[in-house]
């Protein structure tokens, strides 16, 4: 959406002075907080909220709104400065005064859910830029199933130089560039400044023709030129086929007359007296905390017309013969749906019982998945082969064709995580992606926004341990687990044949406030659910797979290929007369969340071994006090697997051995 009427420049001036005031106010009464890029950015988000964006605060969750992403999150004000300014009913006055305080909304960062408006939490440099990207993708994902009458909107970013320095933003910018998103608009906060000083002391990067050798259209504008910048974002979206980036060159902190252009103003109060002399150089002698009801008046007329296209859109949308599975893609998954095609599809795994790794099972279950819910967006970090996470009939998404369903994200696993979050925001689709364990900690950044977000995304990992072989140890995730586990709201599944596999997808996909990963083996494991049931075993964390036959002497508790091992430690154990639960743990996060009663029936009162082919953090809760552990106690090995189990003593005779020790 532009605007072509007559814009009242001197207006527009004031709009921006208005987030200059208040975060420079808000900053000052925090005595915390980033005054420099809200007042140099200032110009820039004017022209873009006033002339561009098409958004209504009355329905911040509207499908076909334009989104806005801060990446440069320690600029927060700024967004909460417009937010307030357009209206948002969740950000009165007495949030902006309450800047960093407890139980505001007003974050020392942009949170994504903690107010409307925030379409991302951005903070980590880097991330938000990343993550727009992904918001791009979908929106193209999004257009070619249901044309321009329903999806229409454009990206915009503000970005600063750590943003441009951080790696992710490498493996992010190339993925735009070679996709074509030429909906995504990049706008560079160009001030020279880091925290460490001007830029030159740590980079002497040409950020135009970086993006430009990536495929962008680029600009360069004044920052506090208005005309100039709207002149650029317009030309900008005149591109249809190449993201953009307008380099506007700012001043940090501007209108702070002693202070602006330093680092100095970049992460601290201005001061009562540079706030004074501010107020005083940009014509603003209000008291802090107060907006004229003119200016008001004009930021509420951005509101106001993006909620007539939200009507108008609103009166397409229902005459559209697509609409209710429009509708369906923006909600959550057919859970009814997804729990007959898996039940169905458990009962011919226990009865056919296949010998395959889990990475495998991975790939059966999800073709069910991929056949059961429409709006599956599957991808790889360039292991597809490997990470089996492409199924019969998908196809990839390429520019110019985004039709597709399967992405091929490079060897980016921070910038695939990242883009996934990003298109799990966006909303109307279920992303999914895959890399090998190890190379989690490349992704780990965006894995932890995704659970702190509570975003749902799917993280496929395979080759999860010593299993995977000759590879070494620079391939075997020994510690990984245990560092995923440690953080909050995210599951680790880590099934231990295929019908786990399928329980742990299936578990996944209802989750609706937490990010999943799925923890999966190269080597082939057999079946060991052999009797089906409806109920989805998996998704309770921890049950008994074999109970004692009799009081039990000892419970052995193992994950994934380990709970293998587990069983054919219970038989030898059986064989001198003692007697051996065995619960298979795939989750320990959802065991921890189910009933006291539930835990304590699963986990008994015998002694218990833990086997699994990692380190031992993390495994206390469950093992208790007493509890014995067989696995990794440092880095792995190159050799076939069979003989890394065996040299590492991860072997059914130890597991017994480590049993017969507590009775």
């Amino acid at each position: 959406m532009t605007v072509h009427t007559q814009i009242d420049t001197t207006m527009e001036d004031q709009m921006a002075n208005a987030i200059r005031a208040l975060a420079m106010d808000a900053v000052q009464a925090a005595n915390s907080g980033h005054p420099g890029a809200p007042m140099g950015t200032a110009d820039i988000a004017t022209v873009l909220f006033n002339r561009f964006m098409k958004i209504d605060p009355s329905a911040d969750k509207w499908p076909d709104r334009d989104r806005f992403v801060m990446s440069a999150g320690h600029g927060s004000m700024l967004v909460y400065a417009i937010n307030h300014l357009l209206g948002y009913d969740d950000m009165g006055m007495e949030q902006i005064r309450n800047f960093r305080q407890w139980g505001y909304r007003t974050a020392g960062h942009p949170e994504y859910g903690h107010a409307k408006g925030i379409e991302v939490t951005t903070g980590p440099l880097g991330q938000g830029i990343s993550t727009a990207v992904g918001m791009a993708l979908a929106e193209r994902l999004a257009n070619a199933r249901y044309g321009d009458h329903l999806v229409d909107h454009y990206t915009y970013v503000i970005a600063g130089d750590g943003c441009l320095m951080e790696g992710i933003s490498h493996e992010a910018i190339d993925f735009a560039g070679h996709h074509g998103l030429g909906r995504l608009i990049v706008m560079w906060d160009d001030n020279h400044i880091t925290i460490d000083g001007d830029t030159s002391v740590s980079t002497s990067m040409d950020q135009r023709k970086r993006f430009e050798a990536a495929g962008w259209h680029v600009q360069s504008v004044d920052g506090h030129d208005k005309e100039a910048i709207a002149a650029a974002i317009e030309a900008a979206r005149a591109v249809t086929d190449k993201p953009s980036m307008i380099a506007c060159r700012t001043i940090i902190g501007f209108g702070a007359p002693n202070k602006q252009g330093s680092h100095d103003v970049h992460g601290a109060p201005l001061g009562a007296e540079e706030v004074a002399a501010a107020r005083e150089a940009l014509g603003w002698p209000h008291e802090p905390f107060t907006v004229p009801q003119e200016i008001y008046d004009a930021w509420h007329k951005v509101a106001a017309r993006g909620r007539e296209a939200r009507l108008a859109w609103e009166g397409r949308l229902a005459a559209n013969p697509k609409r209710e599975a429009f509708e369906a893609d923006q909600s959550r998954p057919d859970a009814a749906a997804l729990d007959a095609a898996i039940n169905a599809y458990k009962a011919k795994l226990s009865d056919e019982k296949p010998k395959v790794a889990t990475r495998k099972a991975s790939q059966m279950a999800l073709e069910i998945v991929n056949a059961t819910l429409p709006n599956t967006i599957g991808g790889s970090a360039d292991l597809t082969g490997s990470n089996l996470t492409r199924t019969s009939g998908m196809k990839d998404v390429t520019a110019g064709d985004y039709s597709g369903n399967y992405v091929r994200y490079g060897v980016r696993e921070h910038g695939m995580a990242a883009i996934m979050n990003g298109i799990a925001l966006h909303g109307g689709f279920v992303p999914y992606g895959g890399t090998f364990l190890m190379f989690a900690d490349y992704a780990r950044g965006a894995i932890r926004l995704s659970a702190l977000m509570g975003v749902p995304v799917i993280y496929v990992m395979t080759h999860d341990s010593i299993g995977l072989g000759e590879d070494g140890p620079t391939h075997q995730p020994v510690e990984v687990l245990a560092s995923y586990r440690a953080m909050p709201n995210i599951r680790v599944f880590r099934p231990a044949d295929a019908v786990e596999t399928a329980e742990a997808w299936q578990a996944a996909l209802e989750l609706e406030r937490t990010p999943s990963m799925l923890s999966l083996s190269r080597q082939g494991l057999p079946t060991l659910r052999t009797t089906h049931s409806d109920t989805n075993l998996t998704a309770k964390g921890a049950y008994v797979l074999r109970e004692a036959n009799g009081p039990r002497d000892v419970t052995l508790i193992g994950t994934g290929s380990e709970v293998e091992i587990a069983l054919a430690a219970a038989d030898k154990l059986a064989a001198e007369g003692i007697r051996a639960a065995v619960v298979s743990a795939p989750c320990f996060e959802a065991f921890a969340e189910q009933p006291e009663d539930y835990r304590n029936e699963v986990l008994g009162e015998a002694p218990r071994v833990g086997v699994e082919a990692a380190v031992r953090q993390g495994w206390d809760e469950l093992l208790g006090c007493n509890g014995a552990f067989v696995g990794m106690t440092g880095f792995g090995a190159s050799a076939p697997a069979g003989t890394l189990y065996e040299k590492f003593g991860i072997t059914a005779d130890a597991v017994a051995a480590a049993a017969k020790n507590l009775i």
